[in-house]
This record gives structure tokens, C-alpha cells and sequence, in this order.
């Protein structure tokens, strides 16, 4: 704590602290550059996240054969088929006959009996039969119809009915509960069809048998006291073809097929498809706004008016400054960072140029988005965004999806920049590596990109500016202090003379 004037009456700490804001001004300066710096990083990086973003999401649409393979599927009876495209690049037609649908395999398990009535919470040292710890061995068919390897559970007799049941749901391939109005286990496999070795649930061990859910007869040759419901597997014919499945879903030519009731006798379901052009637009359209919308932005920034009057503000301004002041003034002060940045300008023309590009297809033909009613508005303060023709989008895709899949989706090889969408990654993905050299990535190291290297280096200048204004200071208060003790002497002395002299 310094106390100073006791001998002048100067304000001595207000005279150093203006004469220190002189000293200030070039640290202030750096200072002012470099949170300019951190503003230009902070959208460089921001900049670089939007192009991340953009460019998975044009990979995972426009960049996969299934969004051009989208078809719809007439049906003419939907309650007893159902038939959703998954992979088919061809179309698909023809006619569906359920003889019968497959089903699951079950067992009901014979009546739990106990000294007390017998509910989920029962414990499993209560039930008539058991003695010491227990084991229960399953098997189930898989979906191949085989029967699964043996699985053993161990139980002991604290743990109740309820407990033991989730266990085999979640450890086999059985779903099992437990009905306290006929105090009987009902066990259902959770693959459905015929076992090819004649059985599709087998049930054994000691526990089983406490269970009543024993599926072999006992030691004296007595029958299990269950009942158990054969699987079955689909019958169906498809065209003209008599066939069977285990399941009531399964796939052909890259249609997902669901059985859902058997039909009268003699009487088809028919069905075909057709591209689904609504959803195959949907999609091109929305890469199309994305790609507007990017344009837009990135024009935005280059483009963004640069303030050169309006400098950051130190703290020392900012307490002078009223809160929507302060926001005013940045507002202006952070504009124009990357104002004319060739990085992103490259990017822009880079763009420009692919979008007019066309993309040899497999027919030794070539494409480009005019041929689907995709062209550059002519406005030149549009910057190179694109505008849709519906109605001829919709006849290109009518006529020939494969060929605008092509477009978009075609992979690239040694000779061939591919379609549009590898072209766009391709491009986005040498942009976002310049711009990491420049600006790093969250948690990038200062040392390894420029913008890093610049501001640890200008974090040193104002560390050693600091040192200096601290020993400028320091010489200031020594002075002043040495002048204050200098006159203090000087009023000593002349008080002593005047006592001197009012002596005589």
C-alpha cells in the first residue's frame, strides 16, 4: 500500500497512472491486434465446422446410391402383403400367394404349485419340488432353423419367478412370463419357423422341473407335463413359384417383403414398383438450398465491410461505455475478419466451376444439372446460386434415375472426378485443411497453425511490455517518493529556522 502527497499534497498516484497511459499505448495496440486475431480465428473456425457439417451430410444424401434408388410399390391387397424397397436398382413386379404365415414355436408349462398361492414375487425356495441350487438348460432354434448350443442358467432359491424370467428373456432365445390366473409359464422362441432337427424349443435340468417347464419326459418315462405349439415356416408362392421362409419378412431383389395374412385360395396379391420421384426430389432440392444457403454465407463473409476506425476495446473503454454501447461498437469491430480471404474465395470459385460441370456416366453419355432443370441464376448478385426447374427435374428422374444417381453419387477412379457429391467432399475437404493450417481445430496445440503461432507470439510481447511498464512504474513511485522526502527535509528544515528565529 502506497500513501503519497503527505509532503506536497499531490495527488502522486493520479499523476503516475497518466503519465503510465502513455507508456500503455503500444501495448495497447497489441493487445487490440491481438483479440482481432482471436475474432478472425473464432470464424475461421466457424467457417470450417459449417463446410464439416455440410459436407457428411451431402456424403450421407446425395452421396448414397439408395437416396436415387428410393421406389414406391403399388399393392393391390396391403392388408395381406406388404413390400418396402431397400436396395433394388431394377424394378420389381409380379404376384404373391399365403398359403400360410410362419409362426414361433411355444411351450405352456404345467401349474407352478407352492404352500401359499403362487404369484411373479414367489420365490423359488417355495415352489413344491425344490431343493438346493438349481439349473435350467435351453435351447432354441436360431434363424437358420438350427437349433442353438445349450444354455445353461443358475438359479438359487432367494431369487423369485420374476427374477429368473428376465433372465432367460435377456441370456436366450426365449421370451417368457409368468400368468398368475393359471399359474403357468407360457415360452415363446424368438425366431419363428420349423427346427430342421424336428424340435425348436428344448427345455431341461433340475430347475425345469421345478418350473414345470420340462419338455422330455421324466425318469419313469412319464410325458412332460407342458404343451407345446409346433413352429412353422411361411408358405407362400411367388410368381408362380412355391417356396417357404421361417420368417414373415424377407427380402427379394432387394425388396423387404412382409406376409401378413394368408389369401383366399387361388387368389393373388400383385404388385409393382416405380422410382419414388417425390422423396428422389426432396432430396436434390434440399442439397440444393444447403448449397444456396452456403454461397450465401461464405459470399456474406468475404464480402463483410471492414471498420478500420472501429477498433477492440480495452477494458479501461469498456468501464467508460455503457452494455448496448460496448455491443454496438464490436458489432462493427469484429466485422470484416475475413473480408477478400483467398482461402474461402478459391473455395467459392472452385464450386462455381463443378456446379457447370458435367459427369461422364456409365453409357459413355454425360450429364450435368441443366439436364435436370438445375441451372446458375443469371443475377450476377446472387453469387452463383442455383435455381430449380421442378417439372424437369421430375422428368429426368421419371426417366432415367440411374442417370442422375450417376450424376451426384458416381464414384470416382483414377480417370474420373466421380459425381458431384465425392467432387464437393473432395473440394469442401482441401478447403478445411487450409483453413486448419491457418486457424487449428478446438484443442489444436498454438505451435502447429499460424494463427496459434501469432498470438503466442504476441501473448510474450505483452508479458515482456508488462515487465517493463511494472519497472517504469516502480522508477516513477521512487522518484516521487525521493521528491517527497526531499521536501519533507526542506519543511523540516525551514521549521527549524523559523523556530530558531521566533526564539530570539
Amino acid at each position: 500500500m502506497r500513501i503519497s502527497g503527505l509532503a506536497t499534497g499531490m495527488d502522486t498516484e493520479q499523476i503516475i497512472r497518466d503519465m503510465m497511459q502513455a507508456h500503455r499505448l503500444p501495448m495497447e495496440k497489441i493487445t487490440q491486434k491481438k483479440q482481432y486475431l482471436e475474432w478472425q480465428l473464432d470464424d475461421y473456425r466457424s467457417v470450417n465446422r459449417n463446410l464439416r457439417d455440410l459436407a457428411y451430410k451431402v456424403s450421407d444424401t446425395m452421396g448414397r446410391q439408395t437416396t436415387f434408388l428410393q421406389k414406391s410399390v403399388n399393392i393391390s391387397n396391403p392388408d395381406a402383403v406388404a413390400i418396402k424397397a431397400l436396395s433394388a436398382t431394377s424394378e420389381f413386379a409380379g404376384t404373391i400367394e399365403v398359403e400360410q404365415l410362419a409362426k414361433q414355436a411355444t411351450v405352456i408349462g404345467g401349474k407352478l404349485e407352492s404352500s401359499t398361492a403362487v404369484t411373479g414375487s414367489t420365490k423359488l425356495e417355495e415352489l413344491n419340488g425344490y431343493a438346493g441350487e438349481k439349473i435350467i438348460k435351453i435351447q432354441t432354434i436360431d434363424a437358420n432353423g438350427e437349433l442353438s448350443a445349450v444354455k445353461e442358467l443358475k438359479f438359487n432359491g432367494t431369487e423369485t419367478i420374476n427374477a429368473v424370467l428376465s433372465k432367460i428373456n435377456s441370456e436366450t432365445g426365449l421370451t417368457a412370463y409368468f400368468d398368475e390366473f393359471t399359474g403357468k409359464i407360457a415360452a415363446t422362441a424368438k425366431n419363428s419357423g420349423e427346427g430342421k432337427s424336428g424340435a425348436e424349443i428344448v427345455i431341461g435340468g433340475k430347475l425345469a422341473e421345478v418350473l414345470q417347464l420340462n419338455t422330455a419326459p421324466n425318469q419313469d418315462g412319464d410325458p412332460a407335463p407342458v404343451t407345446v405349439n409346433r413352429g412353422q415356416n411361411a408358405i407362400f408362392t411367388f410368381n408362380g413359384l412355391e417356396t417357404k421362409r421361417s420368417s414373415n419378412t424377407f427380402t427379394i431383389n432387394g425388396f423387404e417383403i412382409t406376409l401378413k395374412q394368408p389369401t383366399a385360395p387361388g387368389t393373388a396379391v400383385t404388385f409393382s414398383s416405380a422410382p419414388d420421384t417425390d422423396k428422389i426430389v426432396e432430396s436434390v432440392v434440399k442439397f440444393v438450398d444447403d448449397y444456396n444457403k452456403l454461397i450465401e454465407e461464405l459470399n456474406a463473409k468475404i464480402r463483410e465491410p471492414k471498420y478500420r476506425n472501429f477498433q477492440p476495446l480495452s477494458d479501461e473503454q469498456k468501464k467508460e461505455m455503457k452494455e448496448k454501447e460496448i455491443e454496438l461498437w464490436e458489432e462493427k469491430a469484429k466485422s470484416g475478419t475475413l473480408r477478400n480471404d483467398p482461402t474461402i474465395a478459391s473455395l467459392l470459385t472452385n464450386l462455381r466451376q463443378m456446379m457447370s460441370s458435367s459427369v461422364e456416366t456409365s453409357d459413355g453419355t454425360s450429364i450435368r444439372l441443366a439436364d435436370l432443370g438445375i441451372e446458375p441464376i443469371k443475377d450476377f448478385k446472387e453469387n452463383g446460386k442455383l435455381r430449380i426447374n421442378e417439372d424437369d427435374l421430375r422428368k429426368a428422374i421419371a426417366a432415367d434415375p440411374n442417370k442422375v444417381y450417376e450424376l451426384f453419387a458416381k464414384t470416382a477412379d483414377e480417370t474420373q472426378k466421380g459425381g458431384l457429391a465425392h467432387q464437393f467432399r473432395k473440394t469442401v475437404d482441401n478447403t478445411i485443411k487450409v483453413i486448419s493450417e491457418k486457424a487449428g481445430t478446438s484443442g489444436s496445440v498454438s505451435d502447429t497453425f499460424t494463427l496459434g503461432r501469432s498470438l503466442k507470439s504476441m501473448n510474450q510481447q505483452i508479458e515482456r511490455f508488462e515487465d517493463r511498464l511494472k519497472m517504469v512504474e516502480d522508477r516513477y513511485w521512487k522518484q516521487f517518493t525521493a521528491m517527497e522526502r526531499a521536501i519533507q527535509r526542506a519543511n523540516m528544515q525551514s521549521a527549524s529556522l523559523m523556530n530558531a528565529f521566533g526564539g530570539m
